[in-house]
């Protein structure tokens, strides 16, 4: 066998369409999920949300950490493929800023769900929150440079601290109804505009 032989071997074969449709459609059913149940909710609601057999599921993701690890990954490239694709398509860098913190904020509130696992001692999570810094604030830094560049924003906004001040309005809801994050973090962007 060839050098180059085995290096075919080892290369990862990409998945088919529909199987990465399917995983698509397992890591979303698992996410909304995990907002309204908890991470702890039985993978027969995810199966059934998802519209397939628990088999299938534990064929995917082995392990519910296996599944949690997934879905906050998938999330992640999501919102960082979001940040440069608003940028190409919106009308300004402003309204593209705004459009994926809304995403971010979606991102969070699925989040919350699995803060209690996330903050756990289980060593499989650990570097998932380095892994959302640098796949995220480099996105977000981008998106606020392209607004302060076209004179929308004022200059020098931090993406860490705004993505913590995002962060910090989602979490300080508690069990409130009254309290509305998504509100209070378009009154935190708005209040990024650049006087006139």
């Amino acid at each position: 066998m060839s050098g180059s032989d085995r290096g075919e071997e080892r290369a990862p074969r990409p998945k088919r369409a529909d199987a990465r449709r399917n995983e698509e459609t397992l890591l979303n059913a698992a996410a909304a999920v995990f907002v309204t149940s908890g991470v702890e909710a039985p993978i027969r609601d995810i199966a059934a949300k998802a519209g397939v057999g628990t088999a299938t599921i534990y064929r995917h993701f082995p392990t519910r950490a296996d599944l949690i690890v997934a879905v906050y990954r998938y999330q992640v490239e999501a919102l960082a493929e979001a940040g440069p694709s608003l940028l190409a398509n919106s009308a300004t860098p402003y309204a593209a800023m705004g459009e994926w913190i809304d995403l971010f904020v979606d991102f969070v509130v699925t989040k919350q769900g699995l803060a209690a696992v996330l903050q756990s001692d289980d060593p499989c999570f650990d570097p998932l929150h380095s892994y959302f810094l640098e796949r995220l604030e480099p996105v977000c830094a981008r998106l606020l440079n392209a607004a302060a560049g076209s004179g929308e924003i004022r200059s020098g906004v931090d993406a860490y601290e705004l993505m913590r001040g995002v962060g910090g309005l989602c979490a300080g809801a508690g069990a409130n109804p009254r309290y509305d994050a998504r509100r209070l973090v378009e009154l935190l962007i708005a209040g990024l505009r650049r006087p006139h």
